[in-house]
């Protein structure tokens, strides 16, 4: 991915001055690792966000000692901080001209860098959870360690399976922005687990597709993509597929606890979102089959 040169964009929190730290609950609970693991596996499980149980297993506000160092901008010689500048950049670039076109206006999300953890308006976000979206603040949360673990521990490396995962996030701004973000959190409460799963699997299975439209458009914009950086893309689709997952962390898969969607199905919609181009493809909600 030829990436170097391209416009950086200025919406980049850097909070890793000072590392995460540890963590500490209101009442002088700590919330140690073993916790972090429980909400990790209870969210995955059950399909519940790991920030709201981390508040709940805590009993209280959550204090990050270290994590809330003042927000700069990245270091200009950080190689990793402007990559991640110069995608969001482009994603900034394509989602403006695609909201513009379908009569809407775009809010540009702040992308947030961290260390460890950290807050946003959604609770504490923690490294091991991976990146996530605020729809609360409009903040796309990261801790680029993540990037080594998507290589060296699931199997997908490449620059590009990088900017699919921030790209992936950025879908999640743009569905807040069109509304479907309050459309599914209003479900909560009126529908079973399973409901909800399934719901959450069509939500995230059109952050891949508009990941995929993105790509398309910045593709045409830029000819920045090199042999092998699609393949790269649909790889860390693959590997980080519900069932890829579970069969990795516990042998066996449980379809009703799917949050994301298969792999095949991950590949299969950031595909279509790359190959057509169109927002109007990417609708998993009226989609009989995905």
């Amino acid at each position: 991915m030829k990436w170097e040169g391209h416009r950086r964009s200025d919406n980049v929190e850097d909070r890793r001055a000072g590392g995460g730290g540890g963590m500490r609950l209101g009442g002088g609970r700590g919330i140690g690792l073993g916790t972090i693991v429980i909400a990790l596996l209870a969210g995955w499980l059950f399909g519940i966000n790991p920030l709201t149980l981390l508040g709940i297993l805590g009993g209280g506000d959550v204090a990050v000692p270290g994590a809330q160092a003042p927000a700069t901008a990245p270091p200009a010689d950080d190689g990793q901080a402007a990559f991640v500048a110069t995608v969001l950049a482009d994603t900034e670039d394509v989602w403006n001209a695609q909201l513009r076109a379908n009569g809407a206006a775009y809010r540009e999300p702040t992308l947030v860098l961290f260390r460890g953890a950290t807050r946003s308006a959604c609770g504490v976000g923690q490294a091991a959870m991976g990146p996530f979206y605020c729809p609360a603040d409009e903040k796309v949360y990261i801790d680029l360690g993540f990037f080594d673990t998507l290589h060296q521990r699931l199997g997908a490396p490449g620059d590009f399976a990088q900017a699919y995962v921030i790209a992936h996030e950025v879908g999640h701004h743009v569905q807040n922005l069109i509304g479907i973000t309050d459309r599914v959190d209003a479900m909560r409460g009126r529908v079973g687990e399973a409901q909800m799963n399934a719901l959450s699997v069509r939500v995230e299975l059109q952050a891949d597709c508009l990941a995929g439209v993105w790509a398309h458009h910045s593709q045409r914009g830029k000819r920045w993509l090199e042999q092998g950086d699609l393949e790269e893309a649909m790889n860390a689709a693959a590997r980080i597929g519900d069932d890829a997952l579970q069969h990795r962390s516990q042998g066996y898969v449980v379809p009703e606890s799917f949050t994301h969607g298969t792999s095949a199905q991950r590949q299969r919609w950031f595909r279509r979102g790359f190959d057509g181009g169109s927002m109007a493809q990417c609708n998993t909600f009226e989609a009989q089959a995905l």
